[in-house]
């Protein structure tokens, strides 16, 4: 029996355990026989699922009844958390065909066994009178502790979250592990056990920053496998790009200095590492915020090739160390030379910036970092991705030109849109505010929070808030919040899951945020029954990276460029509104071009949820009253 109809036949058995009683989803089964045939024809399928389609079972099913080895890379940890927790233990319970799951994740994330004996060994507590390690010595020992208890090492399944420096202390970077074989501690490794059950895993859960490191290195992360999922696949151009980029800045100096001073004694190679810090914020801090050419640049690339001479010459000296007289410093000792190698070969690659690559300062906690990042990534793809295995991407929101951006050519993948099991039409109403000043105008931000505040009224609260910059966040919270009587959360107010918990469990709270609350919120019922959207999230026309783009693409890059990112956007957004077959609310655009620029509205307007449009405010007034009546 083909695939495609054993892959129906078991969405059906399954989704008659689900709690909806197997409701059947025309989408779901569709997409699942798109899957079934793109793994047995070897062929790449871009699939557009929209909300609440239930993808997540629809390509999971296929991959595990073909035998294949297959990865599923996500962009976020909400929805590798949703794999890992839900969706597959569920399909292990209810699948008649039994199969094997792990997740895996980067070095970092899992506590390192020979830097917990290494601090345990030595006399590291002095170094918590440091206040510049910033260590958290509470912390220190309830991971040195929750280490001799946990199956993972996992940093997700500590009890509190660790500070950066603390938990830099226990953990290393695949820049600097020895790897199994070299460390002392390698028998005994979370992370190389992490990677041993990966192997031996039909299905390998990861996310799409390790999946682009695996793909530009032939597979020295993750297992070999012939099916790969890319979820969440609008997001994969910009973790790839900047995933296989770099970022220079004094802390990287500082890091190495305390690694290297722990095995060295004081020494000029020291001292001149040292003072790397203090030359690199001086060259950099004048290009704040801008692109640069680090070999145009005579300041900037005399920081560089001052940097190469310094590491290489700290480098010979730890090699030129006598044979460490124990297995312990050894392992230390290598360690830091991996850390002077990868840092070296990020300074060579700035000094000498090829083609394919765009770098700008930018701030970082502070102090000036040199970025530098991948104008494109099609190439490696078309090398090392298309021709080796089966591609599936997939997402609520595929912008139109995603394939062709990432190296496809239209004969070389499948397209589908499988739509939405939601009533769009009939749940939710689509208003765009054509009142309204130009949101570029000086009354603008006025007439916005007026609006605002009469639709939040209207909904009776329950309204998510959606800003296209943090001033704009700031300005409308602070102007709103003495003026509703209900609760309005901003985004700061606490860690984005007890943000999102607190929005849900008081029904008529209010949520005001940014990007990072324009992807991943799922609120269904009453809670949210209005988002508002300040603007069209058009990105910004001096981001470095864009602008890099746009320079390649000439005349044509507003078209391919950033009409595809706003529009993705603006679906991503106004997504967080309809999350269940009961849900009903209002998404108000309060951007007046939306309803008056002919050259992109229907773009943008496509990208969207078929749902009833309006520009009559007082029909919008009246649809939210309705629905605050009948909850």
């Amino acid at each position: 029996m083909a695939l495609q109809n054993i892959s129906h036949i078991a969405l059906e058995e399954v989704c008659s355990n689900l709690p909806n009683g197997g409701e059947r989803r025309p989408g779901q089964e569709s997409m699942t026989r798109m899957v079934a045939a793109s793994i047995a024809e070897e062929s790449h399928l871009v699939v557009r699922a929209g909300t609440g389609t239930g993808k997540s079972l629809a390509y999971l099913l296929p991959c595990i009844l073909s035998g294949k080895s297959t990865i599923v890379a996500t962009a976020t940890k909400a929805l590798q958390d949703q794999l890992a927790q839900k969706d597959l233990p569920f399909l292990q319970l209810h699948l008649d065909t039994p199969f094997s799951f792990s997740v895996l994740k980067g070095r970092s994330n899992y506590v390192c066994r020979q830097r917990l004996l290494e601090y345990e060994l030595s006399d590291q507590q002095q170094s918590f009178d440091e206040p510049s390690m910033g260590v958290n010595e509470e912390h220190m020992n309830s991971i040195i502790e929750w280490s001799n208890d946990t199956a993972t090492g996992d940093r997700s399944e500590l009890p509190f979250e660790p500070n950066n420096a603390t938990w830099e202390k226990v953990s290393v970077t695949s820049n600097e592990c020895p790897g199994r074989n070299k460390c002392p501690s390698g028998g005994s490794c979370f992370a190389e056990t992490a990677r041993d059950s990966a192997a031996a895993a039909d299905i390998v859960i990861t996310n799409l920053h390790l999946y682009a490191l695996d793909i530009s290195s032939e597979n020295s992360f993750l297992p070999e496998h012939e099916v790969v999922v890319l979820d969440e696949a609008h997001k994969v151009e910009e973790i790839l790009s900047s995933s296989l980029g770099f970022e220079i800045h004094q802390g990287k100096f500082r890091s190495l200095l305390r690694e290297a001073s722990s095995v060295l004694s004081p020494c000029p190679e020291l001292q001149n590492v040292g003072e790397l810090s203090e030359i690199f914020d001086e060259a950099l801090s004048q290009h704040l915020n801008k692109r640069v050419i680090p070999p145009e640049d005579a300041v900037l690339s005399d920081a560089l090739d001052l940097a190469e001479t310094r590491l290489v010459s700290l480098a010979s000296v730890l090699r030129g160390l006598p044979d460490a007289e124990t297995l312990d410093l050894g392992a230390r000792v290598t360690r830091v030379i991996q850390l002077i190698e990868s840092l070296l070969e990020n300074v060579r690659v700035a000094r000498w910036l090829e083609d394919e690559l765009v770098a700008w300062v930018e701030s970082l906690y502070g102090r000036p970092c040199l970025k530098v990042a991948l104008i494109s990534v099609d190439h490696i793809l078309n090398e090392n991705l298309w021709p080796v295995r089966t591609v599936v991407l997939t997402s609520a929101t595929v912008p139109a030109n995603l394939a062709v951006r990432l190296g496809l050519d239209e004969e070389d993948f499948n397209y589908e849109d499988v739509g939405s099991p939601f009533d769009f039409e009939n749940q939710a109403l689509l208003y765009c505010a054509s009142h309204l000043p130009d949101p570029r105008a000086e009354n603008y931000r006025d007439a916005l929070h007026d609006e605002i505040e009469r639709l939040i009224i209207a909904a009776g609260g329950r309204s998510l808030v959606l800003f296209t910059s943090r001033r704009a966040l700031d300005e409308a919270t602070t102007y709103l919040r003495p003026r509703l009587p209900w609760t309005v959360l901003h985004q700061d107010d606490l860690p984005k899951p007890a943000l999102i918990a607190a929005f849900a469990r008081e029904e008529e709270s209010c949520l005001f945020g940014t990007k990072g609350l324009w992807h991943g919120i799922d609120v269904p019922g009453p809670s949210c029954s209005l988002v508002i959207i300040d603007r069209i999230p058009f990105p910004s026309p001096v981001d470095p990276l864009l602008s890099a783009r746009r320079e390649r693409v000439g005349d044509r890059s507003f078209n391919e460029i950033d009409l595809p990112i706003a529009a993705t956007e603006l679906s991503q957004g106004v997504g967080r509104l309809i999350r269940s077959t009961s849900d009903f609310g209002v998404a108000a655009i309060l951007d007046s071009r939306l309803a008056k620029n002919r050259s992109y509205r229907g773009q943008l307007i496509e990208a969207l949820p078929p749902m009833t449009r309006t520009v009559d405010q007082e029909s919008v007034l009246s649809y939210l009253e309705r629905i605050e009546t009948r909850t």
